[in-house]
């Protein structure tokens, strides 16, 4: 797996062994950073990134003028692949892994532009989850969603764009109402 565009193009990205991960291929990264980009949503913008993997999402995000990201990710061999990822690319300044539980962890963070949301496929708590995201959220934030089906947000979320690629359905949503 590689860095598909920026600063950081072509670069490794090493993904931890087993099957607890299942990394976005480089199509649908690439996809939904051109996305991202033309939605004005990734330069400067201080990025969270939940479940992270190999951190792929966050440094891809990175690689594309992304300030900051926090990476958060509950497995070992997943957090020892992110922090090797950030120490080896050089961006570990701009970079946060936390280790522990996605729900527990995001009651204490704040002021993030983008949140980039990749639970393993056969998650199914998707209402919980964006209750627990929104006070996380800076004003006009974007999440996005990745899910193995298509999802249906509250009324308090509006989908700004939508794709399936492959068994992967990518929503981005805002806040429908101003806090």
């Amino acid at each position: 797996m590689r860095v598909v565009a920026g600063s950081l193009r072509g670069r490794a990205i090493k993904a931890p062994d087993g099957d607890a991960t299942r990394p976005t291929t480089d199509r649908a990264r690439e996809a939904l950073f051109n996305a991202l980009n033309s939605l004005g949503a990734i330069d400067g913008s201080n990025v969270l990134d939940l479940y992270a993997g190999s951190g792929a999402l966050g440094i891809e995000a990175l690689s594309r003028g992304a300030a900051k990201c926090t990476f958060v990710e509950r497995d070992r061999r997943a957090l020892d692949a992110i922090r090797s990822n950030v120490s080896h690319l050089g961006i570990a300044d701009r970079s946060n892994v936390l280790a522990g539980d996605v729900p527990t962890l995001l009651a204490g963070l704040r002021q993030f532009d983008l949140v980039l949301a990749d639970p393993p496929y056969g998650y199914d708590e998707w209402g919980r989850l964006l209750d627990l995201i929104a006070p996380c959220l800076a004003p006009d934030a974007l999440v996005v969603a990745e899910s193995g089906r298509e999802l249906t947000p509250s009324d308090e979320w509006e989908i700004v764009r939508e794709k399936r690629y492959g068994r992967a359905w990518v929503t981005f949503l805002r806040r429908s109402t101003a806090d």
